[in-house]
């Protein structure tokens, strides 16, 4: 099979024959790939930024981000059949740790990563087990939805968090409104009555975000947070969800917090050096959020069943895969890269 394989940190991936994936346990799961979503943690893994926290070995397949059919599974998978459509749970888990039996999958101590950790979902084929494929709605295609298997699960875990604090007349700021930002919006907006704000560097990005309904859009022009503070009487938001965490928007999320507010990290890549007085004298939270467990996966594609979220995607061949890259990598991709093996 064709999958794009990483050979060494800081060079472009290849695309490549290998073997395609075997069945060695009862619970696995291989699935036909048809849409890997590209994400911005993929240009982190080629810059080498995950070496120590993956301990992967290289060569390896890209792709976290996986839809597809059942191609084929072991003997006790009970939850999916042959030629089912499913998304893919970033994570493989072993369902017997104090975090799985909690539902905190993403904090599985036995856990794998495709395209991570392990062999990922750039390819034909995927391997992954009965625990990690969510059966989707016949209505579904995979290569339209690929992408919420971490983009749109990250986004929905962070707005659920914050939707408890979010009750009617409270402001919500979320920054970045490209590949996740557009889709936090649509979760808020479903889960959520708070007053969205939101800021980005393009105004294309912005001017593309009307459609899913914000209340404010924001140039970030170096005047964003004055605009921010002007638009919540000087106080600030109860929450800034930070889509970008870097390149100085991770100090602008505080700046723009009021007294008891809640930054939701997303984006990474920067650092926050806050006076520990002013977070305990503002009483001010910072949340971080690692993908979501199986549950909000299961209640997004159901929330994209009903058409409240949707993606706005840029499809790509496999063999393209670099093409799509330099896309993201130089900002010309709006929305999430796709790449749809032939």
């Amino acid at each position: 099979m064709k999958a794009v394989r990483l050979h060494h940190y800081q060079e472009q991936p290849r695309v490549e024959e290998v073997a395609e994936p075997r069945i060695t346990g009862p619970h696995d799961v291989i699935v036909k790939i048809g849409g890997a979503g590209l994400c911005r943690t993929d240009l982190h893994i080629i810059e080498g930024q995950w070496v120590e926290k993956s301990g992967v070995t290289l060569p390896y397949t890209l792709g976290h981000e996986n839809a597809g059919w059942v191609h084929e599974m072991g003997s006790a998978v009970s939850n999916v059949a042959v030629g089912d459509t499913v998304i893919v749970h970033p994570l493989i888990t072993c369902g017997l740790c104090h975090a799985c039996r909690a539902g905190d999958d993403m904090h599985c101590i036995n856990s794998a990563f495709p395209g991570i950790s392990v062999d990922g979902g750039m390819a034909n084929f995927l391997k992954t087990s009965a625990r990690s494929v969510v059966k989707l709605n016949p209505s579904l295609e995979p290569k339209d939805i690929a992408a919420l298997a971490d983009a749109g699960l990250t986004a929905y875990h962070a707005v659920k968090k914050a939707a408890s604090l979010l009750y009617p007349g409270t402001k919500a700021v979320v920054i970045g409104a490209g590949g996740l930002g557009h889709i936090g919006i649509q979760c808020l907006k479903a889960l959520t009555p708070a007053e969205i704000i939101v800021i980005d560097r393009s105004q294309a990005a912005l001017d593309l975000t009307k459609q899913w309904g914000p209340d404010h859009t924001i140039l970030a022009d170096g005047k964003h947070v004055a605009k921010v503070k002007e638009l919540t009487d000087g106080q600030g938001a109860e929450a800034v969800i930070d889509f970008v965490g870097e390149a100085g928007a991770e100090h602008d999320a505080v700046s723009m917090l009021r007294r008891a507010g809640s930054h939701y990290i997303i984006g990474y890549g920067g650092k926050l050096n806050v006076p520990t007085i002013d977070i305990i004298s503002s009483e001010i939270n910072f949340i971080g959020n690692l993908v979501g467990n199986y549950n909000d996966l299961e209640e997004l594609m159901t929330l994209t069943a009903q058409g409240k979220v949707t993606l706005h995607t840029a499809m790509y061949p496999l063999d393209a895969a670099n093409d799509a890259i330099h896309d993201l990598d130089s900002g010309k991709l709006r929305g999430r890269g796709i790449l749809v093996p032939a």
